[in-house]
């Protein structure tokens, strides 16, 4: 694999521990600025709108523009959030600064996944984005654990101040592991016009990838989103248990990419043929075991891999169906992903704030899941000729 994709999931690992660190840092927010922790949450789902929104935005605005100089500028626009939202003291700037630099990330994921795309054959895809999501991945592990003890040695500022610090070398990176030439099939003159790229999104079989894939994520980011009081209340564990739940997420996020990434081009019907069942399997015994320690830890892992495997091959597959967008299917791959993150945590706050327990968002991505797989099941032939054509 080409030296630049592992550039580009230096920064993606960057973002991603942004993204993810706020599920062991909520109480502390929720706390210093005096809003609920339902209300905390919604940092999350704000991070996710901003996504949603930014990536075709972004996507279409610097479409003309070398893949170098979005990435750069989008790199430093997330850092520059990150250093206001480390010093402001109102729950609604930090607010703002979160969608302000999820505008910035997904400029930089969308054209990421787009770049990533024209450095492999194209039958190689799902391996290619593997690689970049693994920066994600290796955030949750590492990044987001890290963040999480800083956060609570140093307080969550700390956090902000960390990730816009990391953002240097990753700007580095770009600079030095993607060159003017990375990603020029996408950026060429000769690329499909921008109304022939927006007219793929009515396309069935790229909705269904899109739609199969914000409601695998969405349940994701629900239980996720909400993860350290099941810790601490539920099972009664103490508070430095979040950081090692978190790390058992992300151990299994990232072998569930790495495995998928394997699979999700010649075998993505295996995938979530066999996947699909265990990942709801899997959320519903969470919820059911959740006060047992030991059966907490471990599902935690084995639907961090699930997820992850699950989601990055709908995502794959997104990409295979909007190839006849080149400059955009990144965006709608990066607005399918965070379409769900948006949802998943507003659901999950809205049982919290229903009075449902702490299991509520655990709940809902059990039912999220459910709602996939059934439409797995009712789409099926569509779902079958989005993956026979992608293969041939």
């Amino acid at each position: 694999m080409p030296f630049a994709l592992y550039m580009l999931a230096l920064a993606v690992f960057v973002m991603g521990t942004s993204e993810f660190m706020l599920a062991g840092l909520l109480p502390a927010i929720a706390t210093e600025l005096d809003v609920s922790v339902g209300t905390a949450g919604l940092l999350t789902s704000a991070f996710a709108i901003g996504m949603v929104i930014g990536a075709p935005v972004m996507a279409a605005f610097a479409r003309r523009w070398p893949p170098r100089l979005t990435l750069i500028v989008c790199l430093l626009v997330f850092a520059g959030s990150h250093v206001i939202g480390a010093m402001t003291p109102v729950f609604a700037l930090l607010l703002i600064t979160r969608v302000l630099s999820a505008l910035a990330n997904a400029g930089f994921l969308a054209v990421a996944l787009s770049t990533a795309t024209t450095l492999v054959p194209a039958h190689q895809k799902g391996r290619a984005l593997s690689i970049l999501l693994s920066g994600t991945t290796i955030a949750t592990v590492a990044g987001v654990p890290a963040g999480s003890l800083l956060g609570t040695a140093l307080g969550w500022r700390t956090t902000f101040w960390a990730v816009a610090i990391l953002c240097i070398p990753a700007v580095f990176g770009v600079v030095r592991g993607i060159t003017n030439n990375a990603g020029q099939t996408a950026t060429a003159g000769s690329s499909p016009r921008l109304r022939a790229e927006l007219s793929q999104l009515a396309t069935p079989r790229l909705i269904l990838a899109m739609a199969l894939g914000a409601l695998i994520n969405g349940g994701t980011f629900a239980a996720f989103t909400f993860l350290a009081p099941v810790v601490t209340e539920t099972a009664g564990m103490a508070d430095g248990w979040v950081s090692f739940a978190l790390v058992m997420f992300g151990v299994g996020s990232f072998l569930g990419v790495t495995i998928a990434g394997r699979l999700s081009d010649q075998r993505p019907g295996v995938v979530l043929a066999v996947g699909g069942p265990l990942l709801l399997t899997g959320w519903i015994g969470l919820a059911l075991v959740a006060s047992h320690p030991v059966a907490l830890i471990v599902l935690v892992f084995v639907q961090g891999f699930l997820s992850f495997g699950i989601g990055s091959t709908l995502i794959t597959r997104v990409l295979y169906a909007a190839s006849a967008a080149p400059t955009m299917g990144g965006s709608y791959a990066t607005a399918a992903l965070n379409l769900g993150a948006a949802a998943g945590p507003v659901l999950g706050a809205f049982g919290l704030a229903a009075g449902l327990g702490v299991l509520a968002p655990v709940w809902v991505a059990a039912a999220l899941a459910a709602a996939a797989l059934l439409t797995m099941v009712l789409s099926r032939h569509t779902l079958l000729e989005t993956t026979a054509e992608a293969n041939r």
